[in-house]
């Protein structure tokens, strides 16, 4: 199929679940759920829901139990107001774009300090050999000198 459609389709899919969440499903396992994302496979049978909790670990895991209690029910609506001959399969995935954004946060903390001490050192830093390492041509004055 036209990856363009698939992709249309995969967008709908990821407003659908998202408008399913927010209005529809009542679990009160379900925290602050947002749905990032939904891919869908070129042959239309499998979509996957990518989504993120705000919470902790007890939250995610609730999360994950009430995403999947709730899968029918948000598979039969995807597939009423898609109007596809077969509604695709859900599977929820948690995202870990939260995990790696902290990750790549404080690497680029830790770059920080390291060029801070870098620039501190260089600060205090002397040169290893003459304070003007590169050859000066001679001047009368230092011939004079050399007499």
């Amino acid at each position: 199929m036209n990856q363009t459609r698939v992709n249309q389709l995969a967008d709908r899919i990821q407003v659908i679940v998202a408008e399913m969440l927010e209005r529809r499903v009542k679990d009160p396992r379900l925290g602050f759920v947002t749905v990032t994302e939904a891919r869908l496979t070129g042959d239309l049978r499998d979509a996957t829901v990518f989504y993120t909790v705000l919470g902790g670990d007890q939250d995610h895991t609730g999360t994950a139990v009430a995403l999947e209690s709730a899968k029918g029910l948000i598979r039969s609506e995807v597939g009423r107001r898609l109007g596809l001959r077969h509604t695709p399969s859900l599977t929820f995935v948690a995202d870990a774009v939260p995990e790696n954004a902290k990750h790549i946060e404080d690497l680029l903390r830790r770059a920080r300090d390291s060029d801070a001490e870098v620039a501190r050192r260089a600060a205090q830093a002397s040169p290893a050999g003459e304070a003007d390492p590169y050859r000066v041509p001679r001047t009368d004055e230092d011939l004079a000198d050399e007499d």
